[in-house]
This record gives structure tokens, sequence and C-alpha cells, in this order.
């Protein structure tokens, strides 16, 4: 092919019993829906030559670039708790790495390329839906300074998916760090494979933490990452929605935006996913639930440790530093969100107050913590006696400013961006991509109808995975 990508395969040279090599399944008719320009640039890609027709050919899984080595990745994971012994991609192919100019290794993979080993009565596929979904979340995480896979591509495929209805099909190109989850060590850990386990935890250090010595140390690495993560996510009312050990990446990016939301009112019990009967992923368990994770990736790393019992007493010691990482990564980007530099633990008190106020009064969580960023803390929900102690701690307005977005993607004009690309009309989509991927000073007039909650009949409660 003339169209060049230079692969540098490393996952694909560990075990084969990681993984199973398979080409991606081609599709009847492909057609572009978008490009990533920047983020190929980014990756010191050409552009124009991706967006040629074998650029198409190749995201639609219709031609294999020279150099890849395509593969779907074996993993198993605790979903909802409940352990499953094995999944897998089961709908998406590894085509292979790439070195970026900032020496940062990166996968670039088919999301949707048809049916492979991992499939279990799955068609392989995904629909348009989920494909523009996942791409405009991803991007606008991005954006807004969050550690996440990122959308190079998205692509049509003239086939119908069958779900509760035919729907258009699409493949979404999505660029990771790696595809390396929790699972991923679970699964070699259950199957008693330890060559196999200790090939993966020292392809994982020196990918994803060059500077840790020894597991410990990248337990201790991971845990910070981790913290540091869901502090962004829980900053901006995000919700990730399905935090299955499968769905949790070592690198510490942010993968699978299946049932994912950012709040318009705020309240901590607020679910989306349509699975999550519970409430096990609300948005105010997320940090419980990602130190339930990690102690699962430490429990799949005691077989590498000479004496285990030791083990357990040192990785519980690493695993208990969460909490306070968590809360100094909270406090700061909270901090930060009424316009203080450096808060103190004084000021967590004033921040909560905050909080249970606009959890009284309904009020919408992007829009609440921007008008402080505006000085017009009354539209926050807060009363007078919290604006006035707001007022006595000083916050610097343009701190304020650069924490809270003017703008996220919020369901309902996702919806209307899935429904109108189903009707052919892509301009909603460019339009909406614009705005979320400048959320802090958007064009102000694309970003008009994006600013405002939904109205009732607007109102989208419930997300789904896209499967």
């Amino acid at each position: 092919m003339s169209l060049h990508i230079p692969f540098d395969n490393s996952y694909a040279r560990l075990p084969d019993r990681l993984f199973t090599r398979q080409a991606p399944v081609p599709v009847a008719s492909p057609g572009w829906i978008a490009l990533n320009d920047r983020l190929a640039r980014d990756l010191d890609l050409d552009a124009q030559a991706l967006r040629s027709d074998e650029g198409l050919r190749v995201f639609a899984g219709n031609a294999v670039p020279d150099g890849a080595a395509p593969l779907a990745q074996l993993y198993a994971g605790h979903q909802f708790g409940q352990w499953n012994p094995q999944l897998g991609d089961g709908r998406a192919i590894l085509l292979g790495e790439i070195l970026g100019p900032d020496g940062i290794r990166r996968d670039i993979a088919l999301k949707g390329s048809g049916r492979t080993p991992y499939s279990r009565m799955g068609d392989g596929r995904a629909w348009l839906g989920p494909v523009i979904r996942e791409y405009i979340m991803s991007e606008a995480m991005h954006a807004l300074g969050v550690p996440t896979t990122r959308a190079l591509a998205a692509v049509t495929t003239g086939e119908e998916v069958i779900r509760e209805t035919v729907l258009p099909g699409a493949v979404l190109t999505r660029v990771a760090q790696s595809h390396i989850r929790v699972g991923t060590f679970q699964i070699l850990t259950a199957r008693g494979d330890h060559d196999g386990l200790r090939a993966l935890a020292d392809h994982t250090m020196a990918r994803h933490y060059p500077d840790a010595g020894s597991v410990p140390e990248m337990l201790a690495q991971m845990v910070a990452r981790q913290a540091d993560l869901i502090a962004r996510w829980m900053s901006l009312g995000f919700i990730h929605g399905v935090m299955n050990t499968d769905n949790c990446s070592v690198a510490g990016e942010t993968i699978d935006y299946g049932p994912c939301a950012f709040m318009d009112g705020y309240h901590p019990g607020r679910v989306f996913s349509s699975i999550d009967a519970h409430g096990r992923y609300a948005y105010g368990n997320q940090p419980q639930v990602a130190l339930w994770n990690i102690a699962q990736f430490a429990t799949a790393l005691v077989p590498l440790m000479p004496n285990q019992d030791r083990a357990v007493e040192d990785f519980t010691a690493i695993i208990n530093r969460f909490a306070d990482l968590y809360q100094s990564a909270w406090l700061d980007r909270f901090g930060a969100k009424i316009g203080l530099a450096e808060p103190t633990p004084e000021d967590r008190a004033l921040i909560e107050a905050l909080l249970t106020a606009m959890s009284a009064a309904g009020t919408d969580f992007t829009n609440g913590f921007r008008a402080l960023a505006e000085d017009a803390p009354e539209r926050s929900g807060a009363d007078a006696d919290w604006i006035a102690r707001w007022r006595a701690r000083g916050p610097d307005l343009s701190v304020a400013a650069a924490a809270n977005p003017v703008v996220v993607p919020r369901l309902h004009r996702i919806e209307a961006t899935i429904t109108a690309a189903m009707a052919g009309d892509l301009s909603v989509f460019d339009d909406m991509l614009t705005v979320v991927t400048a959320p802090f000073e958007p064009d102000p007039a694309l970003a008009k109808i994006h600013v405002a909650p939904p109205a009732g009949h607007e109102k989208v409660d419930k997300t789904f995975c896209g499967t």
C-alpha cells in the first residue's frame, strides 16, 4: 500500500495466548464521517494520505496497511462486581502501534470491525450512534484536559446493524496509549499463567511506567494516576457509567465511552447507565469503585512477588494511599472551580456546602460552577451566607474561568447529533465537535444551544452500551 503508517508492534511480540491474530472483517460500502486532522498531525501522520480512498478502506477494515499486526486482545474482568473469566475484544481489532514525535507509544485500533473469537454471540459491529458518541466524548475530554483515548477517524459501513431495530453501521478508529486493562492481568492470574503475567508486567512497566523499577512501584504509580483521573472526572460532573475492571486502563486513561454522561442537574447519586440498576457506578461512587478496581489489579500482581504474604501487606499499604491522593486532587480541582489557586483543607467545607446547595436546588453542574467565574454566584444555587463566605475568601475569577468550561457535550445534544447523522446530516456533528473541543472559549454563535440544559422534552435519562 502507498499509505504509510510507521508501525512498531510491541504487544504483538508478547506470548500469543494474550490475543488472537485476526484481520478486521471488511464492510460493504465505507463512507466518511470524520477524520481528526489535528490528531493525525500530532502523531506525525499524513492527514491528506489518511483522507484518501486508501485511508478510508483502512479505517473501515477493508484493507490492512503495511506493517500492521492486527489482533484481538484477550482479557477477563469484574462486571458490576461479578467475575467473568473470559472477555476480550469482541468487536475491536488492534491494528498496531506507533511511536509519536513525543516518544509515546500509542495503539491504533478499529472498534466495530467484526466478529472475533471473543464476540460471545455478538456480531462484532457498532452502529452509528455509539461511534458518534465516543468520537465527541473522547475529543471533548481531551480538550478538557482529562487523560483519555482519542478518536482518529469514524466511517460508515454501508451495512445494517440489528439491535432493537435496524440501524446504520459504523467503525471508530481509536488511539490509546494502550488497551491493556486490569482485566488483562486478571485473566493470566486466574489461569495460573505466571510466565505470561511476568511478560505482561514487564511490557506494561516499560511502556507506561518506565521509572518504576519494580512491581510495587508500578502499582504505586498506577494508584496515583487513578486518583488524579477520578478527581478530574468528578470536577467535571462526568459519569463513566460502566467502571468494570475490563474498562479500567492501566495507563490511567479514560477508556470505553459506553453509557457515559456529563450531569445536567447535580446530584451525587446520578446514574445514566440503563444496566446499572443498583447505582454501583453512580457519580458519587466513582472514587470507591476506582479503589476497588485498583485492589483487583494488586491482587492480580501478587503471584509475581517472591513472598506473597508480604506482598499482600505491602500492596495493601500502597492501595491505602489512594484515599489521601484522591482527596488532595479533589481539593485542588474543586478549589480551582471556586476560584482558589491554593485551597486549604479548611476550604473543603466551603466547597461541600456549595455542592449541597446545588443538589438541593437541582443546579446545573456546568452552568452553576461557570457562574462563579462570571461573578454571578447567585446562579450557582448558593444562598447569601455562602456567597458572603466565598467573597470573603477572595476568589480569583480567572482561576475559576480556567477550571470551569462553558460547554460540555450534553446528552441531549449528542442525541440530536446522532438523529441528524442518521438522516444524512453531518453538519450538526461538525458543529458540536467544534464547540466541545474549545470548551472554555467556544464559538459564541455555535455554543448557544450547547450551554442551555435540556428542556423537559429533551432530557435523556438513560444511556446504553451500544453493543
